[in-house]
């Protein structure tokens, strides 16, 4: 396990929760607006994209260590993102960002604290 490269990529992970939460403040964390505006969709898709890209580049023995994010499921939704564009779920695609991004963030953060 490369600890300094897993470190290095979960903080690149916190960056892009930061900027999905830069995106909700900037669209007034308001549904209609992630139904009605493309580039509020494309934004924080782009970060679901990119955090689930990154998970690729932890080590295993790094998501074995820390099991309390679904770094398999993360892989899955950069997919979706990546290929199915424009089948993605909005409510699910709200539900990630208002409820499992601020947990994957603090849960890195808290990583990177040990």
């Amino acid at each position: 396990m490369n600890i300094d490269r897993d470190r290095d990529t979960v903080m690149k992970i916190v960056r892009y929760c930061d900027e999905i939460d830069e995106s909700l403040d900037l669209f007034e964390r308001n549904y209609e607006a992630l139904q009605e505006q493309s580039t509020f969709r494309n934004s924080v898709a782009m970060c679901l994209l990119q955090t689930g890209e990154l998970t690729t580049h932890l080590s295993p023995a790094f998501k074995a260590r820390f099991p309390g994010m679904p770094w398999q499921d993360m892989k899955g939704m950069r997919n979706i993102a990546a290929h199915h564009y424009g089948n993605i779920d909005l409510e699910i695609l709200w539900d990630t960002v208002m409820i499992d991004i601020p947990a994957l963030r603090k849960y890195c953060l808290d990583i990177c604290l040990k």
